[in-house]
């Protein structure tokens, strides 16, 4: 199932997804489903961003060809970062640049939205508390992840983390397409069975060092083909099987 949160009127609500329409729950997303709601026409709401997160955790270097594509050596284990949670932007909202000179780059993602809270989860009861998955662009200043060494303020700024368009709960997340353009054009196209470490993996080696609360998201890495976007752009990341999310880019000057 595909579950939106939404704003109508001003008001904010979770809704399941189907056939161009949304059926709003009257229960939050995390809690038993109450799906006696109002339906709504998909194309007369406000999609906003699926969840709003405690905590933002990203993994990088996490599929094969990307790290031969950076002259990186695979990993042994997952190497873990943590972004701002006030970085999420929904589909259709606009990427805001912090710099104008700098290499600012897009990463598609595959993210995934934790159910419950849970602490040193096994990879094999991973899917246990897991809600779903959504699709999410790791925006990147390169300039400044050199400078400081590390990635937090590289990919913290207001507007860096697009995630959408909604959460998918059915998917084998280990093997599923996933692909962005840029301005129409593919830059990215892979498989998520080319990641180093499984969705399970990734969430057993993340529980294992913090506990984990319903709504918290983990984003898994990007694939071979990471570039530069600017001003005027427009971002479009589709994963198979949840959708598609669209952003435009706009210089800091705008």
């Amino acid at each position: 199932m595909k579950f939106a949160r939404f704003s109508r009127n001003g008001q904010t609500s979770f809704g399941v997804v189907q056939d161009g329409r949304v059926k709003a729950l009257r229960s939050d997303l995390f809690e038993q489903p109450d799906y006696s709601g109002e339906e709504y026409a998909l194309d007369d709401l406000q999609l906003l961003a699926p969840v709003q997160p405690g905590k933002l955790v990203c993994v990088g270097l996490n599929y094969r060809l990307h790290a031969k594509e950076s002259g990186l050596p695979v990993p042994d284990e997952p190497m873990l970062f943590m972004c701002s949670p006030d970085a999420i932007i929904a589909t259709g909202d606009t990427i805001v640049l912090d710099s104008d000179t700098d290499r600012i780059d897009f990463e598609a993602e595959i993210a995934i939205v934790v159910s419950k809270t849970c602490k040193n989860v096994p990879s094999e009861q991973a899917a246990n508390f897991i809600f779903g998955y959504t699709c999410a662009n790791d925006v990147s200043n390169r300039d400044l992840q050199r400078k400081d060494g590390q990635f937090t303020r590289a990919k913290s700024f207001d507007t860096y983390k697009p995630m959408g368009p909604w959460i998918e709960t059915e998917l084998d997340p280990d093997n599923v397409a996933i692909e962005l353009r840029q301005n129409g054009e593919t830059r990215q196209s892979s498989n998520t069975s080319d990641m180093i470490f499984s969705i399970g993996r990734i969430f057993e080696f993340v529980s294992s060092i913090m506990t984990l609360n319903a709504g918290d998201v983990i984003i898994t890495g990007t694939p071979s083909g990471v570039g530069p976007m600017k001003g005027g752009d427009v971002i479009e990341i589709s994963i198979e099987g949840i959708g598609s999310l669209s952003n435009k880019v706009a210089s800091r000057q705008q």
